[in-house]
């Protein structure tokens, strides 16, 4: 699933191309892209017809349009991208690709923007916006470290509070947001901190080193567009992000580690894999920290 830096990635691709322009039709194929806006794919595209786009907006991993009706009344078009949901800009005349599920057509007649999903895991629905743009259905997220909301002490205290494996904390989008698996496994090998030590057995210090090696990497892989595993997570002119070429845990299973040598190994996790060095990264003992 795409991470703060892909999802930025797009983000920025959509205020260069989309904000300030206004959509003059949404057509919606099939039910599921609409699935999260309960009044259904018909009122969506009637609502998001001759509405202007004045931003592009995120919030750690979510994703939104702020839309303007000219009228004063102002909402966000949350877009979920899922497991392979891409936003990607085109020549109108250009053959419509395979699942293709929604399309933006726009008054000034120029390239269009359709939303294409392959796993159908994704979609996008309206939202009321608070006072600072942000959707109502997403205020629970917390800010991400590249927010000028973020603040860097209470996180740290709020971490250091608890006593779950550091890693599920990282993952915890009301604590901080934007940090995904493969961008918490990276930060947990720069720091040297095994992820299923418990959060309150580390010092505050280390706590907050953690948390800017999180905002270092996903800052690294910003700089080269992402990370992209497969074709599916591209920019909105359909490009690949180059930072899996960086990576020195998550996905290395049995590469030599590039600090000490030895092999990374995988683990399970939250229904999921973990990457790490048994040298560098310690597997906490049983009762202890």
């Amino acid at each position: 699933m795409p991470e703060l830096p892909e999802v930025e990635v797009v983000r920025r691709g959509l205020a260069g191309h989309v904000v300030g322009r206004t959509i003059s039709t949404l057509e919606v194929f099939g039910h599921r892209v609409a699935r999260r806006h309960v009044a259904g794919s018909a009122d969506l595209s009637a609502r998001v017809a001759g509405t202007r786009i004045e931003g592009a907006r995120r919030r750690g991993k979510y994703l939104w349009l702020v839309l303007d009706d000219g009228a004063g009344d102002r909402q966000g078009l949350i877009v979920h991208l899922g497991m392979s949901g891409q936003m990607l800009v085109a020549d109108p005349a250009a053959p419509d690709p395979k699942h293709l599920h929604a399309r933006f057509r726009f008054a000034d007649d120029g390239p269009e923007l359709r939303f294409v999903d392959q796993r159908t895991f994704g979609g996008i629905a309206l939202a009321d916006l608070d006072d600072a743009d942000v959707p109502t259905t997403i205020r629970h997220i917390a800010p991400d470290p590249f927010e000028a909301a973020y603040d860097r002490t209470a996180v740290i205290r709020r971490i250091k509070g608890k006593d779950s494996a550091v890693k599920r904390i990282l993952l915890d989008q009301t604590v901080v947001s934007g940090i995904g698996n493969i961008y918490a496994d990276e930060a947990l090998w720069r720091a040297q901190i095994h992820g299923e030590r418990p959060a309150s057995s580390l010092t505050k210090p280390a706590i907050g080193r953690l948390l800017d090696h999180a905002r270092d990497v996903m800052a690294a892989a910003l700089g080269e567009g992402g990370t992209s595993f497969d074709a599916l997570y591209v920019n909105v002119n359909g490009e690949s992000g180059y930072f899996d070429r960086s990576l020195h845990a998550y996905g290395q299973e049995g590469r030599p580690c590039d600090r000490c040598g030895t092999p990374i190994r995988r683990a399970q996790f939250m229904n999921r894999s973990s990457f790490f060095c048994p040298h560098c990264q310690p597997v906490p003992r049983r009762g202890r920290g």
